[in-house]
């Protein structure tokens, strides 16, 4: 089986729509994909219905956190979608973005970028908007050469000259509500540096205490040395170690099943889920 446990849509800041998302992995010989937008579960009607056969969807979501003022992504898998409590801190992370959006457009029209508000809307279309958004926007405007390079201290980095931070939740809360809305929680690339700083890894060890299940291991930002590291410390720490492509269309380089999950790995992630089932394909 291969198993693919990150990917985003239009629904948040990927370039496919989710039918388009799920005909792609699909056609990627993936047999597992699971639809993790920012903070939403907007595209799991359209996911579903478009679902081809023999390919399973596990609905979920990436949720926006912070800790000790260091930003990191918390994957919540196979909960509730509509359990109040996560759905209330979805919306509250939901609502912050379009201001904080425009806030980072003022910053960067201060630092002579002629960029406008209206265009980076137009980019983000019905998806959540947020920095991938507006680093398109400065590729169009060939101020930098690709999104990822949008991403420094010069313009979008957590601390750069044009970032504005937006509400996150705390990762301990999240991981409560996660797990009161069925789920399974797993940390998200916790080594990605060339995004900006992480947390240390005993956060990561205190995380686990409070009811982490995993950690995203086998991920693009993670080089092998790192991998290997990870790796190790969630078998030191019992947690579940997973694979993904943080896939997001054409707006970063990786690719559908680039990076996967060992399907044992998936099976406990289902085995401890009790807040929604994976879906089959029924030819959509």
């Amino acid at each position: 089986m291969r198993i693919d446990l990150h990917t985003h849509s239009t629904a948040s800041d990927g370039t496919d729509t989710p039918a388009e998302l799920v005909r792609n992995a699909a056609a990627a010989g993936l047999d597992v994909v699971a639809l993790t937008d920012h903070d939403t579960v907007g595209g799991y009607a359209e996911a579903t219905r478009a679902l081809p056969s023999g390919l399973t969807l596990v609905t979920g979501a990436e949720l926006s956190c912070r800790l000790n003022g260091v930003s990191l992504h918390m994957l919540a898998y196979l909960f509730d979608p509509d359990e109040p409590e996560l759905a209330a801190e979805r919306e509250l992370v939901r609502d912050d973005r379009v201001p904080r959006a425009q806030a980072m457009v003022a910053k960067l029209r201060e630092l002579d970028v002629p960029i406008t508000w209206e265009r980076v809307a137009e980019i983000a279309g019905d998806g959540a908007v947020g920095r991938p958004h507006i680093a398109t926007a400065l590729v169009e405007l060939g101020v930098v050469e690709s999104v990822s390079d949008a991403f420094t201290q010069d313009w979008l980095a957590d601390g750069g000259r044009a970032h504005v931070e937006k509400h996150e939740s705390d990762p301990f809360e999240a991981i409560r509500l996660i797990k009161g809305a069925g789920g399974v929680a797993v940390f998200a690339h916790p080594r990605a540096v060339k995004r900006g700083q992480c947390v240390p890894e005993s956060a990561i060890g205190e995380l686990a205490a409070a009811g982490l299940d995993g950690i995203e291991v086998d991920h693009m930002d993670h080089d092998e040395d790192t991998r290997a590291r990870l790796r190790g410390l969630a078998a030191e720490l019992g947690l579940l170690a997973t694979g993904s492509s943080d896939y997001h269309g054409s707006r970063k380089t990786c690719r559908l099943g680039e990076y996967t999950t060992d399907p044992e790995v998936y099976g406990e992630i289902v085995r401890r889920a009790t807040g929604a089932f994976p879906v089959p394909g029924a030819g959509g």
